[in-house]
C-alpha cells in the first residue's frame, strides 16, 4: 500500500518536473545507492576517487529494502521505514541529503523503484546522472549499462562529463 501511494505522488510530481541545467564544475557529489542489489559502494568510490573526484566531496546514501539484525551499514541508510505514507521521509539522513545542493547526484540504482526515485526526484542536485532503464525524466544524463558493472559506469561518465566541460 505505501509503494503505490508513493510511487502515485512520484508520477504526480514527474508531471511538471524538469531538471535543472547548470555549466558548473563538479565539486561535489551526491551518491544514491541501492544496496538491496549492489553491494560495492567502497569500490565505486574509489572508482570515482581514481577520476579525481575527492573522497570528502563524496555524500553517500544507501537504500536497503531489508535490514539483517546484527548488520553493520557504514554510510548513512534508510529504508521503506523511513518514509510515510504522505511520501515524507523522517530520518535526518534523508532530508539532509536532499536539501544538499550537490554539483552531481548520481543515481546507483537500475532497478525501479518508487522510494530511490523520490530521494532522486527531490533532490536539490544541480545536474542528476543515472541509468537508461530508470525513468527518463529523472535524470539529466543517463549511462546504459548494468549495475554491477561500476568500472564501465564511471569510466563513461567521466567521459561524457570531460565532453560536457563540467570536470
Amino acid at each position: 500500500m505505501k509503494d503505490f501511494l508513493i510511487k502515485k505522488s512520484v508520477k504526480k510530481s514527474l508531471l511538471n518536473y524538469k531538471p535543472e541545467v547548470t555549466e558548473e564544475k563538479i565539486q561535489t557529489v551526491g551518491l544514491l545507492i541501492d544496496e538491496s542489489y549492489f553491494e560495492k559502494a567502497a569500490r565505486l568510490v574509489s572508482e570515482l576517487k581514481a577520476e579525481g573526484i575527492d573522497a570528502d566531496a563524496i555524500n553517500i546514501l544507501v537504500y536497503k529494502d531489508r535490514f539483517k539484525k546484527k548488520e553493520i551499514i557504514e554510510n548513512p541508510f534508510f529504508g521503506r521505514k523511513d518514509i510515510s505514507v504522505n511520501a515524507e521521509f523522517s530520518k535526518p539522513e534523508v532530508v539532509g541529503f536532499i536539501q544538499k545542493p550537490f554539483d552531481v547526484l548520481i543515481s546507483y540504482y537500475d532497478i525501479e523503484k518508487p522510494i530511490l526515485t523520490l530521494v532522486t526526484l527531490q533532490s536539490k542536485a544541480k545536474f542528476k546522472v543515472g541509468f537508461s532503464t530508470i525513468d527518463k525524466r529523472l535524470n539529466n544524463f543517463m549511462i546504459s549499462t548494468v549495475a554491477e558493472k561500476h568500472q564501465e559506469f564511471v569510466t563513461e561518465l567521466f567521459k561524457y562529463l570531460r565532453i560536457l566541460n563540467k570536470i
